[in-house]
């Protein structure tokens, strides 16, 4: 009888109850400061950037070009390029050129080495021969609105830059005699005159398209001589 009655028992009892769920932590409002600190790295782009996004993509896509903004060619990056040929023999100099090259572009440069060894030029396999600093991004867009608005107007009889510079994938190479036409340098400071050269890597597959971009950008290339 008593195995019969624990088995009703056992029978008639409830199961457990699972255990709760844990309530869900409420949502955290986003703070006014960061929307604020949000608004105020809109408002303080690149001006060359804000005119990428509202002049260049919608003039593409007015004119049939591209079907979304996606497709609008853009500026990769820019590399900057300085030959420091003296720094085989005086390794200051190679440090000058890049403290100079350092307040140009806003970035420290990387030292390029020799790759081979050349004895009619007394040079060495590892020995260093030159700069190089590669600029994305903010800093991308600043260096070439300053190269653009500042220094360009600087040259010396300028008339406009060779749209023969294209290499044949949209990528545009610029060499310019002398780095003193950048405000940043102090003729007083600076023993030597040297050459660099720039290159503007961008997306257009073809270079119309390169050539398009950058002038609407506000590239400074010569005007086209209209065929009769």
């Amino acid at each position: 009888m008593a195995e019969k009655e624990k088995s009703k028992q056992g029978a008639s009892a409830k199961p457990p109850r699972p255990p709760a769920k844990p309530a869900k932590p409420a949502r955290a409002e986003t703070p006014k400061v960061a929307v604020e600190s949000v608004v105020e790295k809109a408002a303080q782009a690149p001006r060359l950037k804000k005119r990428y996004r509202e002049e260049v993509i919608p003039s593409f896509m007015v004119e049939g070009a591209a079907r979304n903004p996606f497709e609008v060619p853009h500026i990769d990056k820019i590399v900057i390029n300085i030959g420091v040929s003296e720094a085989k023999e005086n390794i200051q100099a190679l440090d000058t050129a890049r403290e100079e090259l350092s307040l140009i572009a806003g970035q420290v440069p990387q030292v390029r080495r020799a790759k081979k060894s050349i004895s009619n030029f007394k040079l060495r396999e590892g020995m260093p021969i030159g700069l190089r600093v590669t600029l994305r991004g903010d800093r991308m867009f600043e260096f070439m609105d300053r190269l653009m608005s500042i220094a360009m107007p600087r040259i010396r009889d300028f008339r406009g830059l060779e749209p023969r510079g294209f290499d044949g994938r949209g990528n545009f190479n610029l060499g310019l005699k002398e780095h003193l036409i950048f405000p940043e340098l102090h003729l007083d400071k600076t023993n030597k005159a040297r050459g660099m050269n720039i290159t503007f890597v961008t997306t257009a597959k073809t270079d119309k398209e390169g050539f398009e971009l950058l002038e609407r950008m506000g590239m400074p290339f010569k005007k086209r001589q209209k065929k009769d």
